[in-house]
């Protein structure tokens, strides 16, 4: 006759293991953010060195680019979904080890990979192929960052802690920028395009190794060693109900990653093509929108647990659907002081943050343990696929069509109109029932 199971362990976390849990999953998503921040500052010269044969023009170049940039983000579904289903039945711990080790090698290769001048045109091959692999590895890490700082999470702050899953989207993509903007200061237009903008992919190796320590030494969650102990791992909800449920998390969020690209990775190459900005001007306002950004997460996400993530997240918003197209006026008015100006990118960037604050942990509520990695990996995923992979494209091609340069303020209030819709309609819900 077998042993009996432990009784699983019911005490919360310990403080020290909530803490190296919160730095595990904060670097490596800071990694991944850092990249994709990188290859959006400098989409204009990816553009010129990989997707500009002789005869092709400059737009059609930064809308291959940008082609290339969203691949990634329809392969995220499917990381999500691979590397989700590993973590909910293997455990977080591993497969955040794997992801990292993947990002990490496509990232890197992309810093050493020979240009159209010198392969031709394998050179956009060999680049799309490197993201396809960063999309899969990025899809899988979403849901297993979130899934440990919110299971390591004390009890009532689970907000505060899911916030620096987004906190550190604001600072992987203020390193980019300030990568960026560092070389364009130190080094000449030529070396820039030459080689200078290698170095901030390579700089990607040192940061993961470290990333990589720390999640050598993460404990497994306790949520997932309780939901083995009792055998429920593998008593998941209905597929239906978790379904239905990714579907409610991507509808709540899909404002949030529209304007998040648009006003934070999408504008720089929008006012150097569009407004005729200099590459510094662009990539400054990018810093000021990600300052605003980083100021507005983790209070949005510790305020989320006192009066609940959807009315914080229903503010954010809103307020991108007000504020949109006046923000952008005040950009495009050449008689708009700079320090108005300055005013106007801070002020996007921190009412994104009162949606990307409180949204892991919303997303991480949906979903037992038993479906959570894969759940709320695959509502990010796809709710970025279509509305932050697509942002770049969909705006270069219409502003290029139209000629309508308030193309980027329509289309975040325009998605960020059905967020609301589907945060103040959507019933308090999680997989298996509805409250």
């Amino acid at each position: 006759m077998s042993a009996p199971a432990p009784a699983p362990d019911l005490r919360p976390p310990r403080p020290e293991h909530s803490r190296r849990a919160l730095f595990a999953g904060s670097v490596g998503n800071f990694i991944e953010w850092y990249e994709f921040g990188v290859y959006g500052y400098f989409a204009t010269v990816i553009a010129a060195r990989f997707f500009t044969p002789e005869g092709g023009s400059e737009a059609e170049a930064l809308v291959k680019t940008y082609a290339s940039f969203g691949l990634a983000f329809f392969f995220r579904p499917v990381g999500a979904a691979v590397f989700g289903r590993l973590g909910d039945r293997i455990g977080r711990r591993p497969v955040l080890i794997l992801v990292i080790a993947l990002m990490t090698g496509a990232t890197t290769l992309i810093g050493v990979l020979p240009t159209y001048d010198t392969v031709g045109a394998l050179a956009p091959w060999l680049l799309t192929l490197l993201r396809v692999v960063q999309g899969l590895s990025a899809g899988g890490e979403f849901g297993g960052a979130v899934s440990v700082m919110t299971e390591f999470a004390p009890p009532g702050r689970r907000g505060l802690y899911g916030s620096w899953q987004s906190f550190t989207v604001a600072l992987g993509l203020l390193a980019g920028a300030g990568a960026a903007a560092l070389l364009a200061t130190l080094l000449t237009e030529a070396q820039l395009a030459d080689w200078g903008w290698r170095l901030p992919f390579l700089l990607t190796l040192p940061l993961a190794l470290g990333a990589l320590w720390l999640r050598l030494r993460l404990e497994e969650t306790p949520d997932f060693e309780r939901a083995t102990a009792t055998a429920t791992a593998a008593e998941s909800p209905p597929a239906r109900e978790i379904a239905r449920a990714v579907a409610v998390g991507a509808g709540r969020i899909m404002g949030w990653a529209a304007a998040g690209y648009t006003f934070l990775v999408v504008l720089p190459s929008y006012l150097q093509s569009t407004l005729h900005a200099s590459f510094q001007q662009a990539l400054l306002a990018t810093v000021l929108a990600n300052l605003g950004f980083a100021a507005t997460i983790v209070p949005a996400g510790w305020f989320s647990d006192r009066v609940g993530r959807r009315p914080v997240m229903l503010a954010g918003a809103v307020l991108v659907v007000v504020l949109a197209v006046p923000l952008l006026n005040l950009l495009q008015d050449a008689g708009t002081s700079n320090p108005v100006k300055g005013v106007a990118v801070f002020g996007a960037g921190a009412v994104v943050g009162l949606m990307a604050g409180p949204g892991p942990a919303m997303l991480a509520e949906l979903f037992p343990t038993s479906a959570r990695y894969t759940g709320l990996g695959l509502a990010y995923a796809l709710s970025n696929a279509v509305f932050s992979g697509c942002a770049g494209l969909i705006i270069t091609e219409t502003v290029k069509r139209t000629g309508n340069v308030d193309v980027p303020a329509y289309y975040a209030a325009t998605v960020c109109a059905v967020s609301v819709l589907a945060l103040a309609a959507s019933p308090k819900f999680v997989a298996g029932k509805a409250g």
